[in-house]
């Protein structure tokens, strides 16, 4: 439905060989994040017995990563800042085996997610989105699954080397390997992108300046506050999920699978939400998914059994998939191409504070009630403020548009 009829297309082979690259250096990079989470019941008996401490370290993980968008939506050399971030990542992993509090928090949050991922995740977005002008949707949902590749891959792989090794020379090793796998990939295929034709995105704001009959940015503002109280819930069964098995009497070797679970089936719907974005657009695409994961977290309240849980764990991977990746491509259909570079950031600080609060309430909430419980009703509880405004902006948009008249 988005096709441009008569100009000639930016997409090349080269454009999906670049997109591909990008998915395995988001999925090496974001691998880091995870060992804290595999080993947060070991992290946490250092800490007093407060699962707070660790998941208030994967919290600032997620603000880094936004935070840290932000500051390099600004520089155009994507090669030079994915050298650098596979550094900065390497020595937030050995600085966060120091054994005190403040240089996990340090290690993960600053070094780890402001220089590190952040210097890789939004600017990516705007990078690949100048690659691709008729599958954007398609090339969006490939690369931000770099992620969930991570979490598909990576924590039963971290349980058995923290098992084997412990979980800072875990973290050592990976950090290691972490640069010598990304700095050739980055020197060898990242380049600038191709020119785009001088228009903007395929929705742009109209002549009297409004997005949908409202101003800009109050639209924009309702799409960040939508993305703090959709990935509220999010990030909970994400960083919390195997400890949750361990207290239910889970072996730590089948709660790392059922992560795995979660985000391999992330990874595979997201390419089918990315399908379905280019088709119905992206507001429709988000309230679709944010519906599925509030039916998918209000299970995980009500479900014991292990065989249980990794069918939730699926479900809940189905429902959030799309959910990022079509509020990016919202974005690019709504505003101007030259307002991504700071708009797609922002969006996504606002999407990484709402992982940090989720994460972090997770284990504040378990601290206080001894239950992951509470925690999972707060999280549907933010899902169900997600759809209210993605509803209205959904109703807005259909209300206004020719295709609805």
């Amino acid at each position: 439905m988005h096709e441009r009829i008569g100009v000639p297309s930016v997409e090349t082979r080269s454009s999906w060989i670049i997109a591909t690259v990008l998915l395995v250096i988001l999925a090496l990079s974001f691998g880091a994040p995870w060992i804290t989470i595999v080993a947060l019941k070991l992290i946490a008996a250092e800490s007093g017995g407060l699962r707070a401490v660790p998941a208030l370290a994967t919290s600032l993980a997620w603000l880094g990563f936004g935070s840290g968008g932000i500051a390099m939506g600004y520089v155009a050399r994507v090669r030079s800042t994915v050298i650098i971030g596979a550094m900065m990542i390497c020595i937030g992993l050995a600085l966060s085996t120091g054994g005190e509090t403040w240089q996990l928090y340090v290690g993960q949050g600053l070094f780890i997610g402001f220089f590190g991922i952040g210097a890789m995740n939004a600017p990516f977005y705007v990078y690949v989105s100048r690659w691709f002008d008729r599958r954007r949707g398609s090339a969006l949902a490939l690369i931000s699954s770099g992620s969930y590749v991570a979490g598909a891959i990576w924590p039963p792989i971290f349980e058995r080397a923290v098992a084997y090794a412990g979980w800072r020379q875990t973290m050592l090793y990976y950090g290691l390997f972490e640069v010598a796998v990304v700095v050739p990939l980055a020197v060898v295929f990242l380049r600038p992108p191709p020119k785009l034709p001088p228009f903007g995105a395929l929705g742009p704001m109209s002549a009297t300046n409004t997005v949908m009959g409202w101003p800009p940015n109050f639209v924009f503002a309702l799409l960040g506050a939508a993305g703090i109280f959709c990935c509220i819930p999010m990030a909970m069964p994400q960083a919390h999920l195997p400890a949750f098995c361990s207290d239910l009497g889970i072996l730590a070797s089948h709660g790392a699978a059922m992560l795995s679970v979660l985000l391999g089936t992330a990874f595979l719907s997201r390419q089918f939400w990315g399908w379905v974005a280019d088709r119905v657009g992206g507001l429709e695409t988000v309230l679709t998914g944010s519906a599925c994961q509030m039916v998918a977290m209000t299970a995980f309240m009500f479900t014991q059994d292990e065989v249980g849980l990794f069918t939730v764990s699926a479900a809940f991977g189905l429902g959030f998939a799309g959910i990022i990746p079509a509020y990016v491509l919202a974005i690019r259909e709504l505003y101007p191409a030259s307002q991504a570079y700071w708009r797609i950031p922002t969006f996504l600080l606002c999407s990484g504070g709402g992982m940090a609060v989720g994460g972090w309430l997770a284990g504040v909430l378990y601290d206080h009630f001894g239950t992951y419980a509470p925690a999972f009703a707060a999280g549907v509880g933010a899902n169900a403020i997600n759809l209210a405004i993605v509803g209205t902006l959904v109703f807005r948009h259909r209300s206004r548009s020719p295709r609805f008249a």
